[in-house]
Order: structure tokens, then sequence, then C-alpha cells
């Protein structure tokens, strides 16, 4: 099997990227809801699973912000990292942001009613920030993908 060029590589791990970060976002909120339905607690697991969200989240915002593909040439990822996929990931990061904030102004509402800690306010504020830019991303490239 020949080896694809460069630019085949790009196009390839760009509609890769385009197909899952959507369902990386999916999967990423699913996993929270478990974090929000036990209570929390001091155990050793629940520091497993506040340090395991910290990672996932680390690694998300790092693949979100950069050209990710970070195993891959130098020319491969310059190519995926078009002026098309800059605009599409700045535009996701606000996205993410505004998201971020609505979510912390819903949370100030919430805790006159319900009492809410730090974390917990932290956590849905990152997460669903987060979320959010993954999508608006993915949704991007997918629709730029379709039309090329």
């Amino acid at each position: 099997m020949a080896a694809l060029s460069a630019s085949d590589q790009a196009d390839r791990l760009s509609r890769r990227r385009a197909r899952m970060l959507p369902l990386l976002a999916i999967i990423y909120i699913s996993q929270q809801a478990s974090y929000f339905a036990s209570s929390p607690g001091d155990r050793a697991v629940d520091h497993v699973k506040v340090g395991a969200w910290v990672l996932l989240s680390l690694v998300l915002l790092a693949a979100l912000t950069t050209k990710g593909f970070w195993l891959r040439s130098r020319e491969v990822r310059d190519m995926i990292d078009d002026e098309t996929t800059r605009a599409h990931r700045g535009d996701a990061l606000g996205w993410g942001f505004v998201m971020a904030i609505l979510t912390a102004i819903a949370l100030y509402f919430v805790a006159m009613f319900e009492p809410l800690t730090a974390r917990e306010a932290i956590h849905a504020i990152v997460s669903l920030g987060l979320a959010a830019a993954l999508v608006r991303f993915g949704l991007l490239e997918r629709r730029a993908h379709r039309d090329a």
C-alpha cells in the first residue's frame, strides 16, 4: 500500500477531527452526569474521579487550542491548521467562553435556592464551556468538509 502524501494525511486527519470532536463532547458531558449524580466525598475514588476529569479537560483543551495530532509531522500539522480551521477554532472558543459565562450566571441564580460548592460550580462552568467549544468547532469543520 502506497504511503499517503502529506496533504492526503492532513485531509484525512482533518475529517477525522471534525467527526470526533462533537462525539468527544457528548462523551465528556455524559461522564459529568456520574460526577453530579453521586454525593461528593473525600474518598480516594473521588479524588481519582476529579483527577481524571481535570486530565481529560486539559487534553481536550489542548486538542482544541493547538493544531492537535502531536505525533504527526510538523508539515501535516501545519496543513491541518489552515486559515479556515483557525477561524473555526476562534469562533468555537468564543462560543465556549459565552457558554461558560452563561453557565456561571445560571449557577449564580441556582445558588440562591440550592447551595453549591465552589468545586461543583467550577466543574459545571469548565465542562459546559469546553463542551460547547468542542461541538461548535467540530460542526464548523464538518460543514467546511461537506461544502468542499
